[in-house]
Protein backbone atom coordinates (compact mmCIF):
# COMPACT_ATOMS: atom_id res chain seq x y z
CA UNK A 1 0.00 0.00 0.00
CA UNK A 2 1.08 3.36 -0.67
CA UNK A 3 4.27 3.21 -2.91
CA UNK A 4 6.21 6.46 -2.82
CA UNK A 5 4.54 7.86 0.46
CA UNK A 6 6.32 8.67 3.63
CA UNK A 7 5.26 8.43 7.24
CA UNK A 8 5.53 10.96 9.85
CA UNK A 9 4.25 11.76 13.43
CA UNK A 10 3.43 15.13 13.50
CA UNK A 11 2.26 17.17 16.91
CA UNK A 12 -1.51 18.42 16.43
CA UNK A 13 -3.20 20.53 19.20
CA UNK A 14 -3.01 18.20 21.70
CA UNK A 15 -2.29 14.72 19.97
CA UNK A 16 0.92 13.46 17.94
CA UNK A 17 -0.97 12.35 14.41
CA UNK A 18 0.61 9.89 12.56
CA UNK A 19 0.36 10.71 8.82
CA UNK A 20 0.98 9.38 5.27
CA UNK A 21 2.46 12.19 2.50
CA UNK A 22 2.91 11.46 -0.75
CA UNK A 23 1.99 12.84 -4.26
CA UNK A 24 2.21 16.42 -5.79
CA UNK A 25 0.49 19.28 -6.52
CA UNK A 26 -2.42 21.31 -4.42
CA UNK A 27 -2.56 20.03 -1.02
CA UNK A 28 -5.56 17.63 -0.18
CA UNK A 29 -6.11 16.30 3.29
CA UNK A 30 -7.96 12.52 3.17
CA UNK A 31 -9.49 11.76 6.69
CA UNK A 32 -10.54 8.23 7.49
CA UNK A 33 -13.93 7.31 9.50
CA UNK A 34 -15.03 4.29 12.20
CA UNK A 35 -13.73 1.61 12.51
CA UNK A 36 -11.02 2.21 9.95
CA UNK A 37 -7.41 4.26 9.61
CA UNK A 38 -6.42 6.38 7.20
CA UNK A 39 -5.21 2.77 5.37
CA UNK A 40 -8.83 3.23 3.57
CA UNK A 41 -8.10 5.45 1.23
CA UNK A 42 -5.09 3.02 0.03
CA UNK A 43 -7.37 1.64 -3.38
CA UNK A 44 -6.88 5.57 -4.47
CA UNK A 45 -4.27 6.97 -2.97
CA UNK A 46 -1.66 6.60 -5.83
CA UNK A 47 -3.92 7.85 -8.00
CA UNK A 48 -5.10 10.99 -6.37
CA UNK A 49 -1.58 11.49 -5.77
CA UNK A 50 -0.70 12.18 -9.24
CA UNK A 51 -2.61 15.06 -9.29
CA UNK A 52 -2.51 16.44 -5.58
CA UNK A 53 0.04 16.59 -2.39
CA UNK A 54 -1.93 14.38 0.07
CA UNK A 55 -1.70 14.23 4.01
CA UNK A 56 -3.57 11.06 5.28
CA UNK A 57 -3.95 10.87 9.24
CA UNK A 58 -4.92 8.73 11.75
CA UNK A 59 -7.54 10.66 13.63
CA UNK A 60 -6.69 11.05 17.43
CA UNK A 61 -7.74 7.78 19.13
CA UNK A 62 -7.36 5.84 15.83
CA UNK A 63 -4.23 3.96 14.01
CA UNK A 64 -0.88 5.00 15.39
CA UNK A 65 -2.06 8.01 16.34
CA UNK A 66 -1.80 9.03 19.84
CA UNK A 67 -5.09 8.50 22.79
CA UNK A 68 -5.43 11.74 24.92
CA UNK A 69 -7.49 11.59 27.85
CA UNK A 70 -11.08 12.38 27.86
CA UNK A 71 -12.68 15.20 30.15
CA UNK A 72 -16.35 15.11 31.17
CA UNK A 73 -17.70 17.54 28.19
CA UNK A 74 -15.79 15.33 25.28
CA UNK A 75 -14.49 18.24 24.03
CA UNK A 76 -11.33 15.78 23.60
CA UNK A 77 -12.90 13.58 21.13
CA UNK A 78 -15.62 16.52 19.53
CA UNK A 79 -15.25 17.06 15.72
CA UNK A 80 -13.73 20.60 16.40
CA UNK A 81 -10.47 19.63 18.15
CA UNK A 82 -9.77 16.94 15.86
CA UNK A 83 -9.87 20.07 13.21
CA UNK A 84 -7.56 21.61 15.00
CA UNK A 85 -5.49 18.46 14.74
CA UNK A 86 -5.60 18.74 11.33
CA UNK A 87 -5.00 22.39 10.71
CA UNK A 88 -2.08 21.94 12.85
CA UNK A 89 -0.31 18.90 10.78
CA UNK A 90 -1.28 20.87 7.54
CA UNK A 91 0.31 24.59 8.98
CA UNK A 92 3.28 21.90 10.03
CA UNK A 93 3.83 21.09 6.25
CA UNK A 94 3.27 24.15 4.86
CA UNK A 95 -0.19 23.93 3.67
CA UNK A 96 -1.84 26.89 5.17
CA UNK A 97 -4.71 26.91 2.48
CA UNK A 98 -6.24 23.23 1.30
CA UNK A 99 -8.92 21.03 0.21
CA UNK A 100 -10.47 18.32 2.17
CA UNK A 101 -12.46 15.11 1.77
CA UNK A 102 -14.21 12.98 4.47
CA UNK A 103 -15.54 9.61 4.89
CA UNK A 104 -18.00 8.56 7.73
CA UNK A 105 -15.95 10.16 11.02
CA UNK A 106 -13.58 11.85 9.24
CA UNK A 107 -16.14 13.56 7.19
CA UNK A 108 -17.87 14.87 10.06
CA UNK A 109 -14.58 16.46 11.12
CA UNK A 110 -14.31 17.99 7.56
CA UNK A 111 -17.46 19.51 7.59
CA UNK A 112 -16.58 21.09 10.99
CA UNK A 113 -13.01 23.01 9.45
CA UNK A 114 -15.75 23.92 7.13
CA UNK A 115 -17.51 25.98 9.95
CA UNK A 116 -14.97 26.67 11.92
CA UNK A 117 -12.33 27.62 9.86
CA UNK A 118 -12.93 28.51 5.97
CA UNK A 119 -10.25 30.44 5.66
CA UNK A 120 -8.37 27.24 5.68
CA UNK A 121 -10.56 24.76 3.75
CA UNK A 122 -10.66 25.89 -0.12
CA UNK A 123 -12.99 22.58 -1.25
CA UNK A 124 -15.20 20.20 0.99
CA UNK A 125 -16.20 16.54 0.29
CA UNK A 126 -18.43 14.58 2.55
CA UNK A 127 -18.67 10.88 1.89
CA UNK A 128 -21.67 8.97 3.13
CA UNK A 129 -22.86 11.17 5.67
CA UNK A 130 -25.34 13.83 6.93
CA UNK A 131 -24.91 16.10 9.77
CA UNK A 132 -24.84 15.01 13.27
CA UNK A 133 -27.66 16.93 14.27
CA UNK A 134 -29.51 16.16 11.24
CA UNK A 135 -28.95 11.84 12.49
CA UNK A 136 -29.85 12.61 15.99
CA UNK A 137 -32.90 14.29 15.16
CA UNK A 138 -34.38 11.95 12.45
CA UNK A 139 -33.87 9.02 14.64
CA UNK A 140 -36.87 6.23 14.71
CA UNK A 141 -36.97 3.29 15.49
CA UNK A 142 -36.14 1.86 11.89
CA UNK A 143 -33.46 3.96 11.53
CA UNK A 144 -32.18 3.25 15.44
CA UNK A 145 -31.70 -0.54 14.10
CA UNK A 146 -29.63 0.72 11.23
CA UNK A 147 -27.11 2.60 13.45
CA UNK A 148 -27.64 1.27 16.61
CA UNK A 149 -23.84 1.62 17.17
CA UNK A 150 -24.43 5.57 18.02
CA UNK A 151 -26.22 5.27 21.20
CA UNK A 152 -24.38 2.40 22.00
CA UNK A 153 -20.36 3.81 21.65
CA UNK A 154 -22.04 6.76 23.34
CA UNK A 155 -22.54 5.17 26.40
CA UNK A 156 -20.81 5.81 29.49
CA UNK A 157 -16.69 4.11 29.83
CA UNK A 158 -16.62 1.18 30.24
CA UNK A 159 -19.72 -0.73 29.23
CA UNK A 160 -19.24 -0.07 25.40
CA UNK A 161 -15.87 -1.47 25.98
CA UNK A 162 -15.99 -3.83 28.06
CA UNK A 163 -18.56 -5.60 25.64
CA UNK A 164 -16.32 -5.05 22.41
CA UNK A 165 -13.02 -6.14 24.31
CA UNK A 166 -14.21 -9.55 25.06
CA UNK A 167 -14.02 -10.37 20.87
CA UNK A 168 -13.32 -7.17 19.18
CA UNK A 169 -11.98 -8.92 15.83
CA UNK A 170 -15.20 -10.54 15.40
CA UNK A 171 -16.82 -6.92 16.65
CA UNK A 172 -15.16 -5.18 13.99
CA UNK A 173 -15.54 -7.84 10.87
CA UNK A 174 -19.43 -8.14 11.50
CA UNK A 175 -19.36 -4.08 11.58
CA UNK A 176 -17.49 -3.67 8.18
CA UNK A 177 -19.50 -5.94 6.26
CA UNK A 178 -22.71 -5.40 7.88
CA UNK A 179 -22.19 -2.03 6.42
CA UNK A 180 -21.51 -2.71 2.50
CA UNK A 181 -23.62 -3.21 -0.49
CA UNK A 182 -23.35 -7.14 -0.51
CA UNK A 183 -22.48 -7.41 3.45
CA UNK A 184 -19.29 -8.85 2.74
CA UNK A 185 -15.51 -7.66 3.71
CA UNK A 186 -14.19 -9.19 0.28
CA UNK A 187 -13.96 -5.33 -1.04
CA UNK A 188 -11.63 -4.72 1.79
CA UNK A 189 -7.47 -5.05 0.76
CA UNK A 190 -5.65 -7.60 2.88
CA UNK A 191 -3.17 -5.32 4.12
CA UNK A 192 -5.76 -2.37 5.02
CA UNK A 193 -7.75 -5.11 7.03
CA UNK A 194 -5.09 -6.21 9.07
CA UNK A 195 -4.08 -2.77 9.62
CA UNK A 196 -7.53 -1.95 10.96
CA UNK A 197 -7.75 -5.22 13.12
CA UNK A 198 -4.52 -4.70 15.00
CA UNK A 199 -5.28 -1.56 16.16
CA UNK A 200 -9.27 -2.16 16.54
CA UNK A 201 -7.86 -4.91 19.49
CA UNK A 202 -6.30 -2.48 21.64
CA UNK A 203 -8.03 -1.59 24.79
CA UNK A 204 -7.24 2.22 23.89
CA UNK A 205 -8.14 2.72 20.71
CA UNK A 206 -11.54 0.68 21.71
CA UNK A 207 -12.01 3.58 24.29
CA UNK A 208 -10.77 6.39 21.68
CA UNK A 209 -13.00 5.26 19.15
CA UNK A 210 -15.81 5.48 22.12
CA UNK A 211 -15.06 8.55 23.31
CA UNK A 212 -15.13 10.12 19.33
CA UNK A 213 -18.99 8.65 19.12
CA UNK A 214 -19.36 10.25 23.06
CA UNK A 215 -18.77 13.50 21.92
CA UNK A 216 -20.89 13.19 18.67
CA UNK A 217 -23.93 12.65 21.27
CA UNK A 218 -23.06 15.84 22.87
CA UNK A 219 -20.38 18.53 22.20
CA UNK A 220 -20.47 17.71 18.24
CA UNK A 221 -24.63 17.92 18.31
CA UNK A 222 -24.41 21.21 20.62
CA UNK A 223 -22.01 23.20 17.83
CA UNK A 224 -24.16 22.18 14.70
CA UNK A 225 -27.07 23.64 16.80
CA UNK A 226 -25.39 26.37 17.67
CA UNK A 227 -24.37 27.07 13.71
CA UNK A 228 -28.15 26.22 12.50
CA UNK A 229 -29.44 28.97 15.28
CA UNK A 230 -27.38 31.14 14.27
CA UNK A 231 -28.24 30.86 10.63
CA UNK A 232 -24.79 30.13 9.62
CA UNK A 233 -23.96 27.37 6.55
CA UNK A 234 -20.65 26.34 5.08
CA UNK A 235 -19.37 28.87 2.66
CA UNK A 236 -16.63 26.80 0.61
CA UNK A 237 -17.84 24.48 -1.98
CA UNK A 238 -18.63 21.15 -0.87
CA UNK A 239 -19.34 17.56 -2.47
CA UNK A 240 -21.42 15.13 -1.04
CA UNK A 241 -20.93 11.71 -2.18
CA UNK A 242 -23.54 8.67 -0.48
CA UNK A 243 -23.62 5.35 -1.18
CA UNK A 244 -26.80 4.05 -3.31
CA UNK A 245 -26.91 1.38 -0.73
CA UNK A 246 -25.51 3.07 2.49
CA UNK A 247 -27.58 4.68 5.43
CA UNK A 248 -28.03 8.14 4.38
CA UNK A 249 -29.48 6.86 1.30
CA UNK A 250 -32.21 5.52 2.90
CA UNK A 251 -34.22 9.00 3.76
CA UNK A 252 -34.13 11.86 2.75
CA UNK A 253 -31.98 13.07 -0.27
CA UNK A 254 -28.42 14.09 1.38
CA UNK A 255 -28.06 16.55 -1.52
CA UNK A 256 -31.11 18.45 0.02
CA UNK A 257 -30.18 17.53 3.74
CA UNK A 258 -26.84 19.21 2.43
CA UNK A 259 -28.28 22.73 0.86
CA UNK A 260 -29.43 23.60 4.44
CA UNK A 261 -26.28 23.29 5.88
CA UNK A 262 -24.15 24.49 3.23
CA UNK A 263 -24.13 27.49 0.47
CA UNK A 264 -22.61 25.79 -2.72
CA UNK A 265 -23.54 22.03 -2.54
CA UNK A 266 -23.18 19.53 -5.64
CA UNK A 267 -23.55 15.79 -5.39
CA UNK A 268 -24.17 12.19 -6.46
CA UNK A 269 -25.19 9.06 -5.21
CA UNK A 270 -22.18 6.50 -5.43
CA UNK A 271 -23.17 2.33 -6.65
CA UNK A 272 -22.12 0.78 -3.30
CA UNK A 273 -22.83 1.14 0.70
CA UNK A 274 -21.02 2.72 3.20
CA UNK A 275 -17.57 2.07 2.01
CA UNK A 276 -17.71 3.48 -1.58
CA UNK A 277 -13.95 3.87 -0.99
CA UNK A 278 -13.41 0.26 -1.37
CA UNK A 279 -16.49 -0.78 -3.17
CA UNK A 280 -16.59 1.40 -6.10
CA UNK A 281 -13.36 3.05 -6.10
CA UNK A 282 -12.87 4.07 -9.85
CA UNK A 283 -16.45 6.01 -9.66
CA UNK A 284 -15.36 7.50 -6.17
CA UNK A 285 -11.87 8.89 -7.61
CA UNK A 286 -13.50 9.98 -10.53
CA UNK A 287 -15.86 11.89 -8.83
CA UNK A 288 -13.33 13.43 -6.32
CA UNK A 289 -10.74 14.23 -9.17
CA UNK A 290 -13.81 16.19 -10.69
CA UNK A 291 -14.66 18.33 -7.89
CA UNK A 292 -11.13 19.21 -7.01
CA UNK A 293 -9.92 19.42 -10.20
CA UNK A 294 -12.36 22.64 -9.99
CA UNK A 295 -10.76 25.92 -9.74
Amino acid sequence: MFDGFTTRIIPGEGADIFCRIGGDGPPLLLIHGYPQTGAMWAPIAERLAERFSLVIPDLRGYGRSSVPQNDAENLAYSKRQMGRDMAAVMSALGHERFAVAGHDRGARVAYRMGFDMPERVARLAVLDIVPVAEVWEQMHAAEAMKIYHWPFLAQPHPLPEALISADPVFYLKYTIASWTGAKSLEPFPPESFAEYAEHFSRPEHIQGACNDYRAGATIDWRLDREDREAGRKIGVPLLALWGSEGIPASGESPLDVWRRWAADVVGRPIEAGHFMVEEAPEETLTALLDFFGRS
